[in-house]
């Protein structure tokens, strides 16, 4: 009986073992440096402007592309999540984000500028991922309060990124900003490949598994159905 007991929980589907407060603080530090990534560079139209030269009605670009980018992000890469293994497409997202940050401080043009930035805000998306992931791993008990905590890392990377922005700007240049955010999202890449556990989807045969049952339990019923009928 024993055995058989044993037997059975090890194969029973193992549930989210939650979320330390560390680990917690990682998700929130991580989402707000990824949302900061777009606002950076709000503050610093007029300087980027006169650096590439960029015409005064085409400033708003600046901002522009990388809102698109973002949301390009949520359109094309957020759903993956339901395909590919979390952990995976999250550090991904942030290789792209410090090669997009790598881009825009490197930038000597208009056009690279604002491609690196669509390509930054595009990739800013893996806090939308990384929400989901947290809420996943907490208990059911705790789950609100978790994700109320890491959604105030995103609200303070939000809050924090313009002042951030014009204090190194004004010390050390523009340019400074983003080479200091890739270096912070390196260090993220680092830390969120040792503290992130997998989370493997649901296999598409596996999704599709009840689906295909359904029409042969659907003919048993009207044959049931059929015979009940017959014999009333």
């Amino acid at each position: 009986m024993s055995s058989s007991a044993s037997s059975a929980s090890s194969n029973a589907p193992h549930a989210p073992a939650g979320l330390t407060p560390a680990l917690t603080l990682v998700f929130a530090v991580a989402c707000g440096l990824c949302v900061a990534n777009i606002y950076y560079a709000q503050p610093l139209i007029g300087p980027i402007s006169d650096t590439l030269q960029l015409h005064a009605g085409l400033a708003g670009l600046i901002m522009t592309l990388t809102q698109l980018g973002y949301g390009a992000g949520l359109l094309l890469l957020v759903p993956l999540a339901d395909v590919v293994e979390n952990r995976r497409l999250i550090l991904g997202a942030l290789v792209g984000a410090v090669i997009g940050l790598v881009g825009i401080a490197l930038s000597d043009s208009a056009v690279t500028f604002l491609a690196a930035s669509f390509v930054v805000g595009a990739c800013a998306v893996a806090a939308q991922v990384l929400l989901p992931f947290a809420s996943h791993l907490a208990p059911e008990a705790t789950r609100g309060k978790v994700v109320g905590n890491i959604m105030a890392g995103l609200l303070g990377g939000i809050m924090l990124a313009r002042p951030f922005a014009s204090v190194v700007a004004s010390a050390l240049g523009w340019r400074a900003v983003f080479w200091v955010s890739a270096v912070l999202m390196a260090v993220l890449i680092a830390v969120l490949w040792r503290a992130l556990p997998q989370r493997r989807r649901m296999r598409r045969w596996a999704m599709r598994a009840p689906w295909r049952r359904c029409p042969a339990s659907c003919g048993t019923r009207r044959c049931c159905a059929g015979a009940a009928s017959t014999r009333g």
